[in-house]
């Protein structure tokens, strides 16, 4: 039966009333959820950190290839972070450095300070990347020898976190973190007083790095 076909006309009006309550409820609840999306849209959605690598100094490269692939490998790097965002902070509850080569890790974890980063702020690191006797697969340490021969190391410096956003009061998020640092390397075979292969690294240039949040 419907609201129009009530026996009782008084019991019908009630129950308009509310279903009229019950839609301006609803509407008003959506326009409240519409307004804050659109605040948030326009204020505070967040964009991602910027990552730089700035400097690469190879201080000990020892490949040992055959039957044991090993490398001893220590690398210090410069990394900075901007916090581009105008209206959004960026809490890092946790950041490791580490260095890869061919998608094979090849240093430790290095734990990064991390901490608060506010509007436009930067931070800026210097963290040793230390691998001793890592085992390497055999293509990937003829790869790897191969490039140090001809004079160029492509590696990839990389950190993994976790962060939270912070609009005004509010801190939400916990997002994972991941940063990609292409980092080229030369390599100049020299050739020392006693007449041994002495090569030293450079570092070509700072690179801009991928963030994925």
């Amino acid at each position: 039966m419907s609201i129009d076909d009530c026996g009782n006309h008084d019991r019908c009006k009630v129950r308009r009333l509310y279903l009229y309550l019950a839609a301006g409820a609803l509407i008003v609840v959506f326009l409240i959820l519409l307004t804050i999306l659109i605040i948030w849209l326009l204020l505070f959605r967040p964009t991602r950190p910027e990552f730089y690598l700035q400097d690469a100094s190879v201080q000990q490269f020892n490949l040992t290839a055959g039957d044991s692939n090993a490398l001893t490998f220590v690398l210090n790097v410069g990394l900075s972070s901007r916090n581009p965002n105008d209206r959004v902070g960026i809490y890092y509850d946790k950041l490791d450095a580490f260095a890869a080569y061919r998608g094979q890790q090849i240093t430790g974890c290095t734990a990064l300070p991390f901490g608060y980063q506010g509007h436009h702020d930067a931070s800026v690191w210097w963290p040793f990347l230390v691998g001793e006797g890592v085992p390497l697969a055999e293509y990937t340490a003829v790869a790897m020898e191969r490039d140090a021969a001809a004079g160029l190391l492509l590696l990839d410096v990389k950190i993994d976190g976790r962060l939270r956003w912070k609009a005004g009061p509010w801190t939400y998020g916990h997002r994972h973190l991941h940063v990609d640092c292409p980092a080229s390397i030369s390599v100049d075979h020299g050739t020392g007083t006693s007449g041994s292969s002495a090569p030293s690294f450079h570092f070509r240039q700072t690179t801009s790095c991928t963030v994925d949040v």
